[in-house]
């Protein structure tokens, strides 16, 4: 705490503790050496009071002040702009971290849709393959029985050729020949 009264507090306290009782002889002399010393002192504090030296220190101690306290408050500015910044930053950081859910979540439904489809799509393919080998199948049951019936067909016609080849005469077979050309004539015109 400063104050106008700090110099005479200070005299006040030299002089009370004053080498001036330890001395001999008669104090206001110029032989004594601590007389000499005091009035060289009040002198140096005359000349300091003079020029003003207190009040220039108490300015450059006020100016001193007033720049740490700017500085302070700067700090102070730093120091919300910073948390300010911070927090604006955690706020981003937690959009971000809900979007990259978000996004997540979304991925993930799309990849239950997906394999939902996908099953769908195995189900069909595997119904119309499934499909594809029952006409397979209803085809090759279809050709089995034509070359059997076909076989079948000219085992018959064979054994019937026998027969008739051991039953028919040339007479017969001339007269049945006749008889197809005759009705190939008849179906023609």
């Amino acid at each position: 705490m400063r104050t106008k009264f700090a110099p005479v507090l200070a005299f006040g306290a030299i002089a009370s503790a004053s080498p001036a009782l330890a001395a001999t002889g008669p104090f206001f002399s110029l032989h004594n050496t601590d007389f000499v010393v005091l009035l060289a002192f009040l002198l140096f504090i005359a000349v300091l009071l003079y020029f003003k030296v207190p009040s220039l220190l108490v300015k450059m101690l006020d100016k001193r002040a007033e720049t740490i306290r700017s500085e302070l408050d700067e700090a102070r500015a730093l120091r919300e702009e910073a948390q300010t910044l911070l927090a604006s930053y955690e706020r981003k950081q937690k959009e971000v971290q809900a979007q990259a859910d978000r996004i997540v979540e979304t991925a993930r439904h799309e990849a239950a849709a997906a394999a939902e489809q996908a099953k769908a799509d195995m189900e069909k393919s595997v119904a119309r393959r499934l499909a594809a080998a029952d006409e397979q199948i209803a085809s090759a049951q279809d050709k089995a029985v034509r070359e059997v019936r076909d076989q079948a067909i000219a085992i018959a016609v064979g054994a019937a050729k026998e027969v008739i080849a051991k039953q028919m005469t040339a007479a017969t077979g001339n007269a049945l020949i006749d008889s197809a050309i005759s009705d190939v004539e008849a179906k023609l015109h």
